[in-house]
């Protein structure tokens, strides 16, 4: 079993910064990867940015491309989603999840195996 453990949401003005934390802890694995996705009132569950676990390959949704970094602390098993410039419509619920095993399909969340609890994000206009 894996236990993940976000923290860092709230409210934040427009054009504003976060820093969303995720603490891994259980069983290990060097392999797979880790991803953040957001969920809105109303709508499905989107990706936002994966890291793969081995290489540091990271890959993030067009819409968060260019002001989110996805990072981790292998010390601390923590993987962190800073978001810079942050729009109304960046406010949802963000999770991060985990995957084992590396999948090329890392933007669907029915792939992955293991998830917080999520951390609410609101951005105001």
């Amino acid at each position: 079993q894996v236990q993940l453990v976000e923290s860092g949401g709230g409210l934040v003005q427009a054009g504003g910064s976060l820093r969303l934390s995720c603490a891994a802890s259980g069983r290990t694995s060097s392999s797979g990867a880790m991803g953040w996705f957001r969920q809105a009132p109303g709508k499905e569950r989107e990706f936002v940015a994966v890291m793969r676990w081995s290489g540091d390959s990271t890959y993030y949704a067009d819409s968060v491309k260019g002001r989110f970094t996805i990072s981790r602390d292998n010390a601390k098993n923590t993987v962190y989603l800073q978001m810079n410039s942050l729009k109304p419509e960046d406010t949802a619920v963000y999770y991060c999840a985990r995957r084992m095993g590396w999948t090329i399909t890392f933007y669907n969340h029915r792939n992955y195996d293991y998830w917080g609890q999520g951390t609410q994000v609101t951005v105001s206009s």
